[in-house]
């Protein structure tokens, strides 16, 4: 009798969301045999049957004649499937690096700033790094002091406690004394930050209050707009498939579905529906017109506005022409967003003849597009004239089931305990910021202007989305009084180019002789890393030890352990022991890892997960995890904002008047001058900061109005070098070279009229830029809007001239949401288009045309290293 077939010689577990910052999601399970990842599973709830399964108190919602259960596993999606083939990319940073034609010292003619990804790289030992490392820090602090040296230290990769996720140097430069911190704006939520918070507080993000909002939904909602959402796609890097199986759901249920997008996005395809198109960055005008319609035809609840509102004298007057003699009709608002009035009139009366809820996943352009706070904002007040918190009504955040262990954000069954990882987090203090930073929007204008104390560079708000409104009208300034501008960047999160606005402009100051040292560690060679002196190499989540948790699945929270699935690739390290390494030559090291071992992290983690009480440390170990049961009296929670509708005076808002508002007295008293926010919402095309619309004077040389959703087929710039994603036809578009462009959404009649086929190489350019693509020609997208999705990897033909890898972000705006809202600006921008000669470029670009490429993965480190394999 034959020998059954090995097919593994152990499992782990592993966390493969991308949340970044310690919280984490797409718990699975990992097979390992002969040292190699052969495949990865859902992760079973009642993996190796540890437990009772009825101890996790299985949760149902029964209603209209079908039941939504708990799933008994996670609900993958595609990314962690394929994640394995990251850790065995041909991109992977193999060994330390140092760029060939820069030297430590600061000296001008030897950094030789502006060759910075141009010149190559060269094989170094990682003594070699990093005695560099330490040496240019205490240079740093003797030269400047070490507010010169910018901690890049945030958001859109691997989800690590441990091993820091993001920030993990700045525990180390907390440790020295001080640092310049990049802080991360509010990217995935920047119209309701800075627009919706102050309409309705609604703490942390601005988006509303979820508890309990997944019951309400299934019991009372009769219609959801997705209104520029597509769970379909957007959610799969934070929770799997759970958006798309509670969607369908809600189709079982007979919600009827509504798709706001000028795309025939994902879950449109997917889901019954109608759908409208409207042009990017133009929802406001649409929102208005609703709104008249409401108002003149008397469907409104004029009554729940009285009683929960102020100021919607103020909107009223605006939209009805007090305030500038333009009526908002729907024929106004067709001219502008490109939605028939018909349609705008039929739209507007069915959703006041149903109980409507409008669905989001964060993120997406409608909330980063130039002055995204002007359709936040319309959607609370549209949703307000419509009986906001009533039963079945308010907005749904797909994907935002427990994130930032707040219990408000909630939408599904409330687990009896929000697990944390703070016990074993190496990533960003958020319990000490330093007071020299910087908003992430602005660190280029930071590093290429003459700023200095007498004359610094000023803004308003904190920026981090989880502040108070109020803090918006703080201001703040860099240099702050007695520091240094800086000179040194740290970066352990280099995608700023791809990820955030203005992306030529990073690129001019990453070459800037201001900065006289850049020091990258990343798994990759991507991105932000081209222009690096120093180049660390990092592990992935497969190579390292770690303790986990998981808020964002939607069924159970748990805590789990997670073993090295195989052993470190090449020489590299996790993001800690990076750091740890340079905390060795500058002789802290034994401070800074307080003399801790793994296993010493891995205890604290369970002792202050809020578990303890509940699973011994012996059983979570010998387990490898402990799911949390569903609180038992989920079901009394108050979903939304009901208790506010029912009784707004004993639950009031946190707004300053605790009633919903409409015109914000706060914004009028501190921003009294400021003409692009004003303290009411309304429509906003062109202003002082912006001139994005169609009827800018730029529209005569950019005629299309540019939308970049988040990828589909990647988060953001993580798995652009996936070879299973890119035989599909929608991830990328491969050219008669074989390069693999990314693809450009076309409406067909606008391709008969630019001469473009399908599978032609196309050019998107303004003037901030061209970058190229491959044409997908489709009915999928309405006239007059393009749509290439943003992060893809960079691969530059000329620096601030031209990209063939479809980097679009270097051809966002460079200017932030509006004038006193330092906000990223990534969507709804004018470009012009046309088919690319390729023969003409190659000529023009000889060098680049010429670099070597993976058909399946596209760029590689290869080309980049002139010493190679071995030392």
């Amino acid at each position: 009798m034959s020998e059954p077939i090995k097919i593994k010689d152990k499992t782990v577990l592993k966390g493969l969301g991308f949340d970044s910052f310690g919280q984490g999601s797409n718990s699975c399970e990992v097979d390992v045999l002969d040292g190699k990842i052969v495949r990865t599973r859902p992760f079973h709830y009642n993996y190796k049957n540890a437990y009772d399964p009825m101890e996790k108190n299985p949760w149902k919602i029964e209603a209209r004649g079908h039941t939504l259960v708990a799933k008994e596993e996670s609900l993958l999606c595609p990314f962690e499937l394929a994640y394995k083939l990251r850790a065995y990319s041909p991109n992977r940073i193999p060994f330390p690096l140092k760029r060939v034609d820069w030297e430590p010292g600061g000296d001008p003619e030897k950094i030789n700033a502006e060759n910075r990804g141009i010149s190559k790289f060269v094989r170094i030992s990682w003594d070699e790094a990093t005695t560099i490392i330490a040496n240019e820090i205490r240079r740093m602090e003797s030269q400047y002091g070490l507010t010169a040296i910018l901690a890049q230290c945030d958001g859109h990769g691997e989800t690590k406690s441990i091993h820091g996720p993001h920030g993990c140097q700045t525990h180390l430069l907390q440790l020295l004394g001080n640092y310049t911190q990049q802080i991360r704006t509010p990217d995935s939520w920047e119209g309701w930050v800075w627009g919706a918070k102050h309409v309705w507080a609604q703490f942390p993000v601005g988006q509303q209050r979820q508890v309990n909002m997944l019951k309400d939904i299934c019991e009372h909602s009769e219609m959801m707009l997705y209104w520029g959402s597509d769970p379909e796609a957007m959610c799969w890097g934070w929770g799997g498939q759970t958006a798309s199986h509670i969607a369908y759901h809600f189709d079982k249920l007979g919600i009827k579905n509504v798709f706001v997008s000028p795309d025939f996005n994902y879950t449109a395809a997917a889901h019954p529906g109608k759908w409208i198109p409207v042009l990017p960055n133009t929802d406001s005008a649409l929102q208005c017109a609703i709104a008249y319609t409401w108002i003149t035809e008397g469907l409104y609840d004029r009554e729940y506005i009285d009683t929960h509102s102020i100021g919607f004298e103020w909107f009223e007057s605006y939209v009805m022409g007090g305030i500038d003699d333009v009526i908002k009709t729907p024929k106004w608002a067709e001219e502008i967003c490109g939605v028939p009035a018909r349609i705008i009139k039929a739209f507007a009366r069915d959703w006041a003849a149903h109980v409507t809820v409008i669905s989001h996943c964060n993120g997406g352009g409608y909330i980063r597009s130039a002055y995204s706070h002007e359709p936040a904002r319309l959607e609370v007040v549209l949703l307000a004239m419509q009986g906001l918190g009533k039963p079945g009504s308010g907005q749904f955040i797909y994907f935002q089931w427990q994130l930032f262990g707040m219990q408000s954000t909630n939408a599904g069954p409330r687990s009896s305990i929000i697990p944390s990882i703070e016990g074993c987090y190496h990533g960003i203090d958020q319990a000490f910021i330093p007071e020299s930073f910087i908003p992430k929007t602005l660190i280029p204008k930071a590093i290429l202007g003459d700023w200095s104390e007498e004359n610094p560079l000023k803004w308003h708000s904190f920026t981090h989305c989880s502040l108070p409104a109020s803090d918006q009208f703080d201001e703040y300034q860099y240099p702050v009084p007695g520091a240094s501008p800086i000179h040194m960047i740290w970066t352990d999160t280099p995608c700023w180019t791809t990820c955030w606005n203005g992306g030529n402009e990073m690129i001019e100051a990453a070459r800037s002789s201001k900065i006289e040292f850049i020091l990258a560690q990343h798994p990759w060679f991507e991105n932000d890393c081209l222009f690096a002196d120093i180049l660390l190499p990092v592990n992935t989540k497969f190579e390292e030890e770690d303790f986990a948790d998981d808020l964002l699945n939607g069924f159970y929270n748990h805590i789990f352990y997670e073993a090295p699935a195989i052993e470190p690739i090449g020489e590299s390290k996790s993001d800690w022991e990076c750091v740890l390494e340079v905390a060795k030559k500058l002789g802290v090291y034994d401070e800074l890892s307080e003399g801790l071992t793994y296993e010493d992290l891995i205890y604290r983690g369970w002792e202050k997960s809020r578990c303890a009480d509940n699973v011994s440390y012996e059983d979570f170990r010998k387990n490898e995890y402990y799911v949390i049961p569903t609180a038992e009296d989920w079901e009394e929670d108050e979903p939304g904002l009901h208790a506010f509708w029912r009784d707004p005076q004993n639950n009031p808002l946190d707004t300053p008047s605790g009633l919903l508002e409409i015109y914000s007295p706060s914004l009028a008293y501190n921003f009294p001058d400021d003409e692009e926010r004003l303290p009411y919402p309304r429509y906003m095309g062109d202003g002082e900061s912006h001139q994005e619309s169609r009827f800018s004077p730029r529209a005569k040389d950019y005629p299309y109005v540019m939308m970049s959703n988040h990828p589909r087929w990647r988060v953001h710039a993580n798995m652009d070098d996936v070879p299973w994603f890119q035989e599909i036809e929608t991830s990328k578009v491969h050219g008669d070279d074989g390069y693999p462009y990314e693809p450009v959404w076309i409406n067909s009649a606008d391709a008969v009229e630019l001469g473009i086929e399908d599978g032609d190489i196309v050019e998107i350019h303004n003037e901030r830029g061209m970058v190229l693509g491959g044409a997908y020609v489709t009915e999928r997208i309405m006239r007059g809007a393009v749509n290439q999705d943003h992060g893809a990897r960079l691969d530059p033909l000329e620096f601030g001239v031209a990209d063939r890898g479809g980097a679009n972000n270097i051809i966002c705006p460079t200017n932030v949401t509006s004038k006193h809202c330092a906000g990223e600006v990534t969507n709804g921008f004018l470009v012009g288009l046309k088919k690319a000669n390729m023969d003409e470029l190659r000529a023009r670009y000889p060098e680049a045309f010429e670099r070597k490429f993976d058909a399946a993965t596209g760029m590689v480190i290869s080309d980049w290293v002139i010493e190679g394999d071995e030392e």
